[in-house]
């Protein structure tokens, strides 16, 4: 089961993912709410964290978090702070299923997303959201170019079929998100 532990919270952060199974992790960790007491209200603890890049609004309660559960911290960079073990295109178990770490700069240089083709479901970061929304490329490490090449990568690698995309910020897409995909690759295009 995956939810959205930002969810109403009035405070300028992530959406912050608790995906429970037989691996609990965080799938970034927010910014600006006490994401602790978060997790507690729902699991008695999680097994890892998984980063899908290091701007602070994704990464702020990091330490809060290693410091109440110590568990080990999954990203792109260990050169970011943080970050203990790189994953690039290799697997990681986020609750019941295995996902692809895919590397997908554009927004920031160590941004990844999290694909499950057996759970039908991606975690996109900030690479794109609902109704065709595509990230920031106007910060620092921001590239248009490199974000139109990652789009592409994540539309070759996930399939036509996708069930779910969890997003960084804004609502989960449950309805056709495979087309959300396409509409942010036309729009980043242009």
């Amino acid at each position: 089961m995956i939810r959205n532990l930002a969810r109403g919270q009035q405070a300028f952060t992530s959406n912050v993912f608790l995906v429970t199974g037989d691996r609990t992790v965080l799938v970034d960790v927010g910014n600006e709410f006490d994401v602790v007491s978060a997790v507690d209200e729902q699991v008695d603890g999680i097994d890892a964290v998984a980063v899908t890049h290091t701007h602070y609004d994704h990464v702020e309660n990091l330490d809060s978090v290693v410091d109440a559960f110590d568990v080990p911290v999954y990203g792109y960079d260990t050169e970011q702070e943080g970050i203990e073990h790189a994953i690039d295109d290799e697997t990681i178990q986020l609750g019941d299923h295995d996902y692809r770490a895919l590397h997908t700069p554009g927004h920031k240089n160590d941004h990844l997303c999290f694909y499950s083709d057996d759970a039908g479901v991606l975690f996109a970061g900030d690479l794109v959201f609902a109704n065709g929304s595509f990230g920031r490329t106007d910060l620092d490490e921001g590239n248009r170019d490199l974000l139109v090449d990652s789009i592409e990568r994540v539309l070759s690698v996930v399939n036509e079929d996708l069930q779910e995309m969890h997003t960084g910020h804004g609502p989960s897409v449950t309805d056709a998100p495979y087309q959300d995909i396409e509409l942010a690759l036309q729009a980043a295009k242009f």
